[in-house]
Formats: structure tokens, C-alpha cells, sequence
């Protein structure tokens, strides 16, 4: 008898554990991933938006707004997922100024809650991340080129930037690279450097991050140089650590850097086209750059072109060999995302008012259309939930 009772009180207790366990571990979906999608607004969408992935079928549930913001161009979430942040484009007495959102995660539901709002520290911010340790914000501002980090704070809200750090000089296209255009800003994976593409530039300037602090100084050497006229736009380590790469927007390029940890050094080895051989170039220009988790594989998107370009990955070496291009069903990928898991890939179709799904075949990397899309108005930015 005083088994069964140990065995029946034991049963009882793991039971009422198991109904009070909190909401972040009882709302997660066994084969699914939550998504989040950054859109322009001023048409039909009001917002963020959140949908989630069935890691199985590859098929997304029809996406729901999540938070409304203005102009949420580009997400990030920071390490946990409690807390999403965003890059806002907006107007103020006639003239264009820069904000970066903060949110918070329910973590049941996936909505978003308004915490508050800082500069961005210039005009037109386009790209935001966050440090490895989650103590900082960073924003790249392609409108007034320039950089800024911002600390967060224990409620995960923003504090005013700790630095400001201004890009100076031009390149040699005139219409496109008369001033900086600051397009992205990554930390590397120790999160001790961070790199910001500039396209007015040709340059991926390089700064030490005191991520507490919220502060960027330049390092030494300050810079890694493309190819006159590349355009850097976005930027994407290698999950070895020992590789990144940039997508060069002007120029329909990716080149290739190893990279020196220690010292925050990026030595280019390679420049690889991303359209196919003899497509024609008018009208186009590259966007966005992943890494497929595996480290095998690379893509990046092509507007005007209208595909997503698949490269293979040379483990020694960090080169990429071109393997095919994907288009069925893209119209102007802006951005896409590689879900953790590295089964699927979603594009943002950002004129095609949709996202889209593809498998990728673990072998070649190549891009397999499953069949699956959601309406989701001027999509810019994929994010996928840690």
C-alpha cells in the first residue's frame, strides 16, 4: 500500500508541476517554429506580423499582426527571444529621422508589446541586430551613414545610444556612392568586433564593441575593402567562425573574406557573380546573405533578376561554387531566412505581397518549391523565434 500511495502522491505531484509550468514552455508546438515578418507600412500593413513554420510539411500558418509599428523595415530578436527590436523609418516636421523600436515577447502567444523607442542616431536606419550577450542594440542608418549602439536595459528596453560612429567619403559611382550609405551592422560571433557594410564606401568598416556600454571604436585596421563600385549591403559569418561574406548590392556579387578572430581582420579570398551566366543586369541588384546552419551552403537574393542564388561552401577554404538559381514564385526578394533547423527558406517577397517556401536538399542546397506561400503586405524582413 505504501508503494502504490508513493507512486499515486509521486504522479499527483509531477502532474500539478506539469499544469503550472509557465506559458513559454506549454505554448511550444512540437515541429513547429514561430516567424516573424518586418513590412513597410502605409498600405496594407500595419505592422509586425507572426506566423509559425510546420518543420514538417513546410506549411506556415496565415500570419496575424503581431505588433503595429511604422515602418518595421528590419527585426531582430535578442538571445531568449523575450524581447524583439526594430528599425522604424519615420517623419517628423516634414524631414525623414530614424528610431529603433523595442518590444516584448509574449512568449505564449508570440504578440508583441511596446516598450519604447530611441534614435537611431541618423536617417533611413536599415538593419538592426544584437549582440551575442544581449546587452546591446546595434543599427546601421543608410540615409545619414552612419552606426550607433544602443545599451538595453534589464526590462529589455532601449537606452540612448552610447556611440554614434559617422562614415565620411564616397566611391566611384557617382549616383549611388556620393556619401556614405551605411546597410548593415553584424557582430561577429565572440561578440568583441563588430562590421558595418557600407555601400557608398566599398567598405565593411571594423569596430571593437564594449556591448555593456553600448560602444563602438574603430579598430585596427579599420577597414576591409571590396571592389570599386561592389556596393556592400549585408553581411554573414560563417557558423565555423573562420569565414564571412558580404553581398555586394551594385555589382550582383558575394566575396568571400577569411577572418582572423583574434584580431578583428577580414582577408578577402574570393568575388563570385550572383546571376547566372550572360542574365541580363539591368534593372538588378542583390539584398540579403545566409549562411545555411550546416555551413555547406550559401544564398543570396537577386531583385530584378528575381531569384535566390545557391553556392556551395568549401570547408578549407571558405570559396563558393556556384550551384543553381531558384525563381519560382519570387518577386523582389528584399530579405529571406534560413529556419534553425535548415530544412526550409523563406523568401520575403517584397512587391509580391508574400512569403514563400522552399525545401532545401540537404545534399546540393538546392531550393525545392513546396508549394506553400502566405499573403503578407510588403514583406522586408524573416525572423525566426530562438
Amino acid at each position: 500500500m505504501r508503494s502504490v500511495w508513493i507512486a499515486s502522491g509521486l504522479l499527483a505531484v509531477v502532474t500539478a508541476w506539469v499544469g503550472f509550468q509557465p506559458a513559454a514552455v506549454r505554448a511550444e508546438s512540437p515541429g513547429k517554429t514561430r516567424v516573424y515578418f518586418g513590412t513597410y507600412t502605409g498600405g496594407k500593413s500595419q505592422g509586425i506580423y507572426r506566423s509559425e513554420l510546420d518543420l514538417a510539411t513546410g506549411a506556415l500558418t496565415p500570419p496575424v499582426l503581431a505588433g503595429e509599428a511604422v515602418n518595421p523595415s528590419f527585426l531582430a530578436l535578442r538571445p531568449g527571444g523575450k524581447f524583439l527590436y526594430a528599425c522604424s523609418e519615420l517623419q517628423a516636421d516634414g524631414k525623414r529621422i530614424g528610431a529603433v523600436a523595442a518590444f516584448a515577447v509574449d512568449v505564449a502567444t508570440g504578440d508583441l508589446k511596446a516598450l519604447n523607442k530611441q534614435p537611431s542616431g541618423g536617417s533611413g536606419p536599415c538593419h538592426v541586430s544584437v549582440d551575442p550577450s544581449g546587452s546591446c542594440v546595434m543599427v546601421a542608418n543608410y540615409g545619414g551613414g552612419s552606426v550607433s549602439a544602443l545599451p538595453i536595459a534589464a526590462d529589455g528596453s532601449l537606452g540612448a545610444p552610447g556611440s554614434v560612429a559617422q562614415h565620411t567619403g564616397s566611391s566611384v559611382n557617382k549616383q549611388r556612392q556620393a556619401a556614405p550609405h551605411a546597410h548593415s551592422i553584424n557582430p561577429d560571433p565572440a561578440g568583441r568586433f563588430a562590421f558595418a557594410a557600407d555601400l557608398g564606401l566599398d567598405k565593411l568598416l571594423v569596430y571593437k564593441l564594449d556591448p555593456a556600454a553600448g560602444r563602438l571604436t574603430a579598430n585596427e585596421p579599420a577597414f576591409a575593402s571590396v571592389d570599386p563600385g561592389a556596393g556592400p549591403r549585408h553581411f554573414a559569418f560563417h557558423p565555423s567562425g573562420k569565414f564571412a561574406y558580404v553581398i555586394n548590392e551594385i555589382s550582383l556579387t558575394v566575396t568571400a573574406f577569411a577572418y582572423d578572430a583574434a584580431k578583428g581582420v577580414l582577408s578577402p579570398v574570393q568575388t563570385i557573380d550572383t546571376l547566372p551566366a550572360g542574365a541580363s543586369r539591368d534593372g538588378a541588384s542583390t539584398a540579403e546573405v545566409q549562411v545555411h546552419p550546416s555551413g555547406k551552403f550559401l544564398y543570396g537574393s537577386n531583385r530584378g533578376h528575381n531569384t535566390i542564388a545557391v553556392f556551395a561552401i568549401d570547408a578549407a577554404t571558405g570559396k563558393l561554387t556556384s550551384v543553381g538559381h531558384q525563381g519560382q514564385d519570387v518577386k523582389t526578394p528584399r530579405n529571406f531566412g534560413v529556419d534553425p533547423s535548415g530544412k526550409y527558406v523563406l523568401v520575403a517577397n517584397q512587391d509580391g505581397d508574400s512569403v514563400v517556401v522552399f525545401a532545401v536538399d540537404p545534399s546540393t542546397g538546392m531550393l525545392k518549391p513546396t508549394g506553400h506561400k502566405v499573403d503578407v503586405p510588403k514583406p522586408v524582413c524573416v525572423k525566426f523565434a530562438p
